[in-house]
């Protein structure tokens, strides 16, 4: 098992020492690892080693530089957003996979996030945003890829709660402001 390393210190090793003093005094017998590592934490202000542990990884984290963004393929997004009529309807069903499933982010993004829809309402709002007539492919393959969860029964239809990958959200950005224009 790995050790991980955490540093300690204390403001007054005076009172440090007067706590230990104290806790060991009302320790009938000689006390375990897990109880001097406990001594020591409540001797450096801390309720325990398990909140010890915890600030020392929260400042770990902390610390951490921010993870950099995703890169944004623009030119992709662009070849892709070709699918998308003025109106940002769904024209036609994409041969490669890749661009597949950014149209499908696409699809999961008017999707209202949190309801459950029959699936007449599911088939609705598909045609709704897409022309070319084949709304069971589309609900078929959100489901296949994880962005949408049904009922065995196939009743119930709901999003699943995800964050799309950068090229689908600039996608999604993209379709927006060509609507607003």
């Amino acid at each position: 098992m790995s050790r991980t390393v955490f540093p300690y210190a204390t403001n007054d090793i005076s009172a440090l020492a007067r706590s230990i003093g104290r806790e060991l005094q009302s320790t009938p017998e000689k006390p375990g690892h897990v109880q001097i590592l406990n001594m020591l934490a409540r001797g450096a202000g801390f309720r325990n080693f398990q909140h010890l542990r915890a600030q020392h990884e929260a400042e770990a984290r902390l610390e951490r530089a921010p993870a950099a963004p995703e890169p944004v393929d623009f030119v992709r997004v662009e070849r892709i957003a070709r699918y998308f009529d003025a109106a940002g309807r769904f024209i036609r069903w994409p041969s490669k996979a890749g661009h597949r499933d950014l149209c499908l982010w696409v699809m999961w993004s008017r999707w209202p996030a949190g309801a459950v829809l029959a699936e007449r309402e599911v088939n609705h709002l598909l045609n709704a945003h897409h022309l070319f007539g084949d709304h069971a492919l589309l609900r078929r393959e959100m489901v296949d890829t994880g962005l949408l969860s049904r009922t065995p029964d196939c009743r119930e239809y709901r999003r699943l709660e995800k964050k799309p990958p950068a090229d689908a959200v600039a996608l999604i950005r993209h379709l927006a402001t060509r609507l607003q224009s």
